[in-house]
């Protein structure tokens, strides 16, 4: 089982005095969820599209392509689309939160400074509250990298997803596919001049 996330996906922050929006730079941005299946055997997976923005308010909105979960076995990639995620109804996982556009616009170039948001994820139908606990650098004026200081621990039950777990574990004929996912990211969001 394995959800992103996505969000997680993931956030990020400011408007400087110089720069009024960010947009997510998807070549430089990275989202990685661990399955656990058969007690101990553990697969990391990725998503390979995914867009995002921060406007002048602080608001920070990360979408996630379901379609593009990449696990390097194509006949899983298919039974995750369709049995998972269901992406024919629900083809991205959203994650929005506000940060204080202040919070970051004094952090200089090549500073790293912890960061921490609300934010809901919504993902197959469900919406649900985390916290992101994060660390951000400033790589220059126009670029901003934000990574996981912790893991997100997404459970499938809290997203309507349990079912479609036991259906994956049944079909790949395993003793079990752990329903918490832990999800870890990198993106990157540059600044587009006003």
């Amino acid at each position: 089982m394995r959800i992103f996330l996505p969000f997680a996906m993931s956030l990020i922050l400011l408007a400087s005095p110089a720069f009024a929006d960010w947009s997510l730079d998807p070549q430089h941005s990275h989202l990685s969820f661990v399955s656990i299946k058969s007690g101990d055997l553990a697969e990391v997976n990725h998503f390979k599209e995914m867009s995002g923005s921060i406007d002048a308010d602080g608001r920070v909105e990360v979408r996630l392509m379901l379609d593009s979960v990449e696990t390097l076995v194509p006949i899983r990639n298919e039974r995750m689309r369709e049995v998972l995620f269901n992406t024919t109804n629900y083809r991205e996982a959203v994650l929005r939160a506000r940060i204080e556009p202040a919070q970051l616009a004094a952090l200089e170039v090549g500073a790293i400074a912890p960061l921490t948001a609300e934010a809901e994820l919504s993902l197959h139908g469900q919406t649900q509250p985390m916290i992101l606990k994060m660390q951000a650098a400033r790589l220059d004026s126009a670029r901003v990298m934000v990574a996981s200081r912790e893991p997100l621990i997404i459970e499938a039950e809290k997203f309507g997803l349990s079912q479609g777990v036991e259906a994956l574990r049944e079909i790949a004929g395993l003793s079990s596919i752990s329903r918490a996912v832990p999800v870890t990211f990198v993106v990157t969001f540059v600044a587009a001049a006003e």
